[in-house]
């Protein structure tokens, strides 16, 4: 049980006292299933009053400013705005009360901050993400040295779930021969089992990120958590990082 209730997770990792973090479950909320029940996504055709209420929820408890983002898989990094609706999958601010968020059911959140407690940035990282750069490209926005850089990784799937085929393996490895760490041979022929993990630390190893927390949850196998690959018709949770006042 985390100090914000119901069952939502404060992540475990060295950050200054300034930065807060919190990761939402399905717990909390009024969706009925299959959205049960804190469904923070709006475009999941479950009914939008109910979503309103959630986000509402999740505000009144944590008591941030959620800027809100239409995440499309893509590069984009925008300043966190709780006035607006950004297109891109990763946000930074170095404002109090203004909290960077992503929402996820499987793909990779990862959360930043300086060691300092002066910047924070949140990112939603999946496989096509990933190899594409979205992890550099929220270090680009957070415009922080590498060695001040802290990092924690968010439930995503894990390496015994995320399932993918050689065409994924081969684009990863063609970026960093490293990546081969990352998959192993599945019991389907032809296909592997990746750890998103891993990958992450990879990509964030070769630009000098090594402060990296986290990782070694499974959202398909913790009912915790929303999860695309276990029922394609479901809900998203969130991964939040803040600044106090």
């Amino acid at each position: 049980m985390s100090a914000w209730g119901h069952d939502w997770l404060i992540p475990d990792w060295p950050a200054p006292a300034r930065v807060r973090a919190c990761v939402s479950t399905r717990s909390g909320g009024v969706s009925l299933p299959p959205f049960d029940s804190l469904n923070l996504g709006e475009h999941v055709d479950d009914d939008p009053v109910a979503v309103a209420e959630n986000r509402r929820r999740l505000v009144a408890r944590l008591g941030c400013r959620p800027a809100w983002l239409r995440q499309v898989h893509g590069l984009a990094v925008a300043q966190a705005d709780p006035g607006g609706v950004a297109e891109a999958d990763a946000s930074w601010s170095a404002s109090p009360g203004v909290a960077c968020d992503v929402m996820t059911a499987d793909c990779l959140p990862a959360l930043f901050c300086d060691r300092a407690g002066s910047r924070v940035a949140a990112a939603h990282a999946g496989w096509r993400g990933l190899v594409a750069g979205v992890l550099e490209a929220t270090l680009d926005g957070l415009g922080c040295a590498p060695e001040d850089v802290l990092v924690w990784l968010g439930p995503a799937i894990g390496p015994q779930s995320f399932e993918v085929g050689a065409e994924v393996r081969e684009v990863f490895v063609a970026a960093q021969a490293q990546a081969a760490d990352a998959f192993v041979p599945s019991a389907n022929a032809g296909r592997f089992l990746a750890d998103i993990y891993r990958l992450a630390r990879i990509r964030l190893a070769a630009r000098g990120v090594t402060a990296v927390s986290g990782g070694g949850l499974d959202t398909y196998h913790d009912p915790r958590f929303f999860s695309y690959r276990r029922n394609p018709r479901t809900g998203r949770f969130a991964s939040l990082i803040w600044l106090a006042d």
